[in-house]
């Protein structure tokens, strides 16, 4: 089963995605606390990471930057996801894998988590 993590301050999507995931088979963690993101990694080991661009007081890029650039995470995928429309453009500056706007599509969604994960579908 693979693990994921979501990081967003807004606690509804994060009920949202934990149930949606969950339903799906994933074994998820979630924190609505940008500091808490690097500790959660060490502990859950996550397959992939959710990763919300602002997070209260913190730059999701900037956590997705220095998830990137250190040996023992840089491997883990990160969806970034925003409401602000002009966040795509600059996610891949910061070594995302890839990108979904809020409020999003759950099949959009589920299978842009599949494809980071090498799921197929068939």
């Amino acid at each position: 089963m693979s693990k994921i993590l979501v990081v967003d301050d807004d606690v509804d999507i994060l009920s949202v995605m934990e149930i949606l995931l969950s339903m799906k088979g994933f074994d998820v963690q979630v924190t609505s606390k940008g500091e808490n993101t690097l500790h959660k990694i060490e502990s859950f080991k996550p397959d992939l990471i959710l990763l919300d661009v602002l997070i209260s007081g913190y730059d999701g890029r900037t956590i997705c930057k220095q998830l990137k650039s250190n040996e023992a995470t840089k491997h883990i995928p990160v969806i970034m996801f925003s409401a602000h429309p002009g966040a795509a453009a600059t996610i891949a500056d910061y070594g995302a894998n890839d990108f979904i706007s809020k409020p999003f599509d759950v099949n959009k969604l589920i299978q842009k988590v599949n494809a980071q994960l090498g799921i197929s579908l068939n």
